[in-house]
């Protein structure tokens, strides 16, 4: 419970930084008075850039301080940016759509961590290449159904008790590209991106019917890939095993019916939802932080056990994503501003390039959204407009496609490209494995594996145009 009041001390750093600009903003109807026109300088990147580089090398060369310090250096360096927009730019309004999305992805992601949590899984059945590659296929359709935070953290655990005795870091990695990242392209519930486009607009079933090529090439050519790779290094197992597969915690799974239904607790899709404006949150969001106390109060003790349950993972993410989210506002707003400047030389392919890169370092949910505004003022028409964002994804889906595919996809990239990604890193290190660095990842395993799938993806889709001949 010392945990649940840490995420509360968190939001409270939040609130009460830009507590009085709210109410300003909503005093002035949200006029020029609580938002500046001015672009921040560049050198406002470095407070983001400095994290980064923090969360790259503080594990490898000064771990003990790092784990020490990180929610302080986090905060810190969140608060330089905070302050600069409040004093220096008179700009609160960013900083409150920050907030905003910054409750909602730490809601969304606290809410499937705990409720999966209490969820024990146990497969007693031999490991081989071939029943791996199918785990990972599972997961990958699942987390479009439970999001895949929810299916990160529902089949993290059994897949390392799968692989007990010969679980290796490239088996985390594979997970992580799959079950965390890639599977979830095909629905709105699936990756934050996806969801704000359908908040904006974009039908539910548009991601499926316009994204399935893409993501069936990709996971194909991804899980081969895995099976070649876990069968070069399969070592026979001696054990005997009896093939069942042991459940607990059904209250849980109640619980996660719930999270994903409140996805849709929200006024701009059921105008009967109250708004709860001025605050930074909305009726969603309480019903996800219910769920947390409410799932982790009634779990099944016997499950917390057996999955050895505990806070660390969500705190990590909690407070170095809280840093992530203030530090990186001037960096996003300057790509906006680039992207609606050279909005008519972006190509479906430059589009998919653009958004991939950014999405491997920036959280990729805002960087989607300020791609696909510039994608939808290259053909004059608004992003606010639902309407219009609607007109836009069955007129030029190819453009959409890239940035859906582009944002989702290269969330896998590194360690901090989407929420699940350091929460798999931080259970798995709990569990004594030892992780690849944050330039490690990058270099022995997102760059010379993911990267040639997705040029081929781009190669094929996007200059080829075989998504055209298959839409």
């Amino acid at each position: 419970m010392k945990k649940i009041k840490g995420f509360i001390s968190l939001l409270t750093f939040f609130l009460l930084t830009i507590n009085a600009d709210i109410y300003a903003v909503t005093a002035s109807g949200g006029g020029e008075s609580g938002h500046s026109s001015v672009l921040p300088p560049t050198y406002m990147v470095l407070p983001f850039v400095l994290l980064l580089l923090m969360i790259a090398t503080g594990p490898l060369f000064y771990h003990h301080f790092w784990e020490k310090h990180y929610p302080k250096i986090s905060v810190a360096l969140g608060s330089v940016t905070a302050l600069y927009y409040i004093i220096v730019l008179k700009d609160s309004i960013s900083l409150v759509h920050t907030l905003t999305e910054y409750i909602s992805f730490i809601a969304l992601l606290a809410s499937l961590f705990v409720a999966s949590g209490g969820i024990l899984i146990k497969v007693d059945r031999k490991s081989t290449p071939a029943f791996n590659t199918i785990f990972l296929l599972f997961g990958s359709i699942i987390s479009n159904i439970i999001g895949t935070t929810g299916a990160s953290m529902l089949l993290i655990r059994p897949f390392i008790k799968i692989n007990k005795g010969r679980i290796k870091p490239y088996h985390i990695i594979f997970f992580i590209f799959s079950v965390s990242n890639i599977g979830g392209a095909l629905t709105p519930i699936g990756d934050p991106p996806l969801f704000l486009g359908f908040l904006r607009g974009v039908s539910f079933f548009w991601v499926v019917q316009h994204v399935w090529s893409a993501w069936l090439f990709c996971l194909v050519l991804l899980l081969l890939v895995f099976y070649f790779i876990d069968r070069h290094n399969h070592t026979e197992s001696t054990g005997t095993y009896s093939n069942k597969i042991e459940f607990r915690g059904l209250k849980n799974v109640i619980f996660l019916i719930i999270i994903v239904l409140s996805v849709f607790i929200d006024p701009v899709i059921f105008s009967w939802v109250p708004s709860l404006k001025p605050l930074p949150f909305g009726i969603r969001e309480i019903v996800m932080f219910s769920v947390v106390y409410l799932s982790y109060r009634f779990a099944d003790k016997k499950a917390h056990e057996g999955n050895d349950f505990n806070f660390e993972p969500i705190k990590e993410v909690a407070y170095l994503f809280v840093g992530i989210f203030a530090t990186m506002v001037p960096a996003l707003q300057l790509i906006a501003h680039e992207a609606n400047v050279l909005g008519d030389k972006l190509t479906p392919g430059l589009f998919y390039w653009s958004t991939g890169i950014l999405s491997s370092f920036l959280d990729n949910a805002p960087t989607y959204l300020n791609f696909l505004s510039a994608a939808l003022g290259k053909f004059g028409m608004d992003v606010n407009s639902p309407g219009e964002v609607h007109d836009f994804s069955f007129a030029y889906p190819i453009y959409l496609a890239s940035i859906s595919i582009a944002a989702v996809f290269f969330g896998a990239m590194t360690y901090i490209g989407n929420g699940p990604n350091f929460m798999v890193k931080s259970i798995c290190e709990k569990a004594g494995i030892k992780m690849p660095s944050f330039f490690g990842y990058i270099l022995k395993y997102s760059l010379p594996i993911l990267l040639p799938i997705f040029f081929i993806i781009w190669y094929l889709f996007f200059h080829l145009n075989i998504y055209g001949i298959i839409h």
